[in-house]
C-alpha cells in the first residue's frame, strides 16, 4: 500500500521523505491556510521534494472554474493531481480532466455510490473519509470493504486513497481492506514505526552487547 503524507510543512516532508517510504502527499485548504504562505509555491515546494503525486485541491464549486484552476495547478509540476469535492460539479470536472489526461483525486467521499460515481467519471484516485465517518457512528472501515468489491467488480482503475486516518490502527485495517494507498499526518506516519516490544528487545540487545566490551567497526 502507498503512504502519501497529508501535510504542507515542507521541513517535516523533507525530513520524512528521507526514509524513502514516502510514496506521495496530499494538502487541502485548511492546510495551505495554516502554512501561510502562497499555494501555488507551497505545492510547488513539495513537488520538488517528492516524485509521487501531490493533490492541490481546487477551491471553486462550480465546474468551469474547478478546471480553470486545475489546469493552473497541474502546470506547476507534472507530479500534481487536481484534488475536487465529490460534488455533482466536481465529477463534470473530474471527466473533462480525464479527457485532458490530468490526474485527479476526488475528495469527500461517504458512500460506496459516490465512490462508484467518481470511477465513472474516470477518477485517478477516490479518498473515503473513514475516520470522519467513525466519528458520526459509521463503520468508515466497511466503507472501505464495499469500494473495493465494487471496483474489483467492474475492472475500475480509479485507486482508493483513504482518507482521514487517525491512528496506526486505521492504517492496517485500509491495507487489509484493499486500500491502494492511505493519507496520514506525519504523526501516525511515525507511529507506524513504533511498538514498545521493539524498544524493549532493542534495549535488551544493547545492554548485552555493551557487555561483551566488542566493536564491530
Amino acid at each position: 500500500m502507498q503512504l502519501f503524507l497529508d501535510t504542507t510543512d515542507t521541513a517535516v516532508l523533507r525530513d520524512l521523505v528521507s526514509t524513502g517510504l514516502v510514496d506521495g502527499v496530499t494538502t487541502n485548504p485548511t492546510l495551505i491556510a495554516k502554512s501561510g504562505r502562497p499555494m501555488l509555491e507551497v505545492i510547488a515546494e513539495i513537488c520538488a521534494l517528492t516524485e509521487g503525486p501531490v493533490s492541490a485541491e481546487v477551491a471553486a464549486v462550480d465546474a468551469k472554474t474547478m478546471v480553470a484552476e486545475g489546469t493552473k495547478l497541474a502546470a506547476v509540476a507534472p507530479n500534481v493531481v487536481v484534488k475536487v469535492p465529490l460534488t455533482r460539479e466536481g465529477l463534470v470536472a473530474t471527466g473533462e480532466f480525464a479527457r485532458q489526461g490530468i490526474q485527479t483525486n476526488v475528495t469527500l467521499c461517504f458512500s460506496a455510490a459516490q465512490a462508484l460515481m467518481a470511477a465513472k467519471a474516470g477518477a485517478t484516485f477516490v479518498s473515503p473519509f473513514i475516520g470522519r465517518l467513525d466519528d458520526h457512528g459509521a463503520d468508515g472501515m466497511e466503507l472501505i470493504h464495499e469500494i473495493r468489491a465494487i471496483y474489483d467488480n467492474y475492472g475500475f482503475d480509479t485507486e482508493i486513497l483513504a482518507a482521514s486516518v487517525r491512528n496506526p490502527a486505521h492504517v492496517t485495517a485500509a491495507a487489509l481492506a484493499g486500500a491502494d494507498c492511505a493519507t496520514i499526518p506525519p504523526s501516525v506516519f511515525l507511529d507506524l514505526f513504533k511498538h514498545p516490544l521493539t524498544d524493549k528487545g532493542l534495549e535488551q540487545f544493547l545492554s548485552d552487547w555493551a557487555k561483551t566490551g566488542q566493536s564491530i567497526l
